[in-house]
């Protein structure tokens, strides 16, 4: 039995026989891709994405361009060009059409400016970049200025290029899935601090309640055009949890979150689409309420959760991607690397609905070395674990 990529992942959400799991390895930094190729003494002009024999390609508006490409800068400078972003280098920000902001010239990513943050010295900045109805915000009370946030409209002419262009595909045959990482809770914490956030959800629930159910609007709209582009897989991103617990009460949780992807998942089912939920931490307290709002996979499993009650509890209902325990893979040498993989496989893998794959991007304290047993050992149990 032969298939591309692309059926491999698809045929976890379907729960149909695959030839052996698929498996997925993402840099932190995506602009190091050529610098990794070389240290690897892989051909220049071999796709990273085959060395890694990575299986999912993760597409992206024009909006979440400073999230991931905040170093790469032709794309920023492009971004920049089409009018959705502004880079201000002294400040080490790119501001966004959000008005947020994500710090540039960092290994991962870091939000350092939210528009109803109160910020003032960052607000002088911003002012130089951000339309009116955004600075208009910077001296209302926080609910006064959470009732007049407008979010971008995401049908702005050029939003949409790349999912248009990648809809029939990407070199390499992998699964195409429009990214819906930093969501709703996540952008909401960036507009409005995170601090005051918490605070507010706390003490004035309505106030974060009202924003996110404007951030969920934006995805909402977003949700049709992915499905009439043919993207089978919808992907949301809102980290819920720290590694020893949830951030919320499961009340806070069920009483001011979770009304907010029953409505935006709801659309997706209804549209045909597996959710795929990207949430890191101790997810225990919030499983079974995504699930039954229809999600249907979860990545990036960390090993703060136990792994194998996680498969025992909930592998009839999701697809697992991660599990290997990024955290670790620094201080390891190439023989533990290998047994680490091998059993997180076995213990993930076992009848299927598995994408291998370390538990978080990979920062770029992990060894060469490190890597490459990822990578061999993944292929080398990647038929037998099923």
């Amino acid at each position: 039995m032969s298939m591309t990529k692309a059926e491999r992942v698809l045929n976890q959400f379907l729960r149909k026989p695959v030839d052996y799991l698929p498996s997925q390895i993402t840099f932190s930094d995506r602009s190091r891709d050529g610098e990794i190729k070389q240290l690897l003494g892989l051909d220049p002009d071999m796709p990273l994405d085959d060395y890694l024999e990575n299986h999912i390609h993760f597409t992206f508006v024009t909006d979440d361009w400073p999230l991931f490409f905040r170093n790469v800068d032709p794309v920023i400078e492009d971004g920049q060009g089409k009018g959705f972003m502004w880079r201000d280098k002294p400040a080490r920000t790119v501001f966004d059409r959000f008005g947020m902001g994500t710090m540039i010239g960092e290994d991962g990513f870091f939000t350092n400016y939210g528009v109803l943050a109160g910020d003032k010295e960052m607000n002088k900045v911003a002012a130089k970049y951000l339309p009116d109805h955004l600075t208009k915000l910077f001296d209302m009370p926080v609910e006064a200025a959470v009732e007049a946030y407008e979010a971008p409209d995401p049908f702005t002419p050029g939003n949409l290029e790349w999912l248009e262009r990648d809809k029939d595909g990407v070199a390499g045959d992998l699964c195409v899935i429009p990214s819906g990482y930093f969501g709703t809770y996540e952008r909401g914490y960036a507009i409005l601090g995170f601090q005051q956030f918490m605070t507010e959800i706390a003490g004035n629930p309505k106030v974060v309640y009202t924003l996110m159910e404007k951030l969920t609007d934006y995805r909402v709209k977003l949700a049709k055009v992915k499905a009439d582009l043919g993207y089978k897989i919808a992907h949301h991103g809102d980290d819920l949890a720290m590694q020893t617990a949830g951030f919320f009460s499961p009340k806070m949780f069920n009483d001011i979150l979770l009304p907010h992807f029953k409505r935006l998942f709801g659309e997706y089912k209804k549209l045909g689409m597996y959710v795929f939920l990207h949430s890191c931490g101790l997810m225990a307290d919030y499983l079974p309420q995504l699930i039954d709002a229809g999600l249907d996979g979860w990545e990036p499993v960390q090993p703060c959760n136990d792994l194998a009650k996680m498969k025992r509890e909930y592998g009839k209902d999701l697809v697992f991607m991660g599990g290997i325990d990024e955290q670790r893979l620094p201080f390891m040498t190439p023989d533990e690397v290998r047994e680490l993989t091998k059993e997180t496989i076995q213990i993930l893998g076992k009848g299927g609905g598995y994408i291998i794959a370390p538990s978080q991007e990979l920062m770029s304290d992990v060894p060469l070395e490190n890597i490459a047993a990822v990578v061999e050992t993944a292929i080398e149990w990647r038929e037998k674990a099923m």
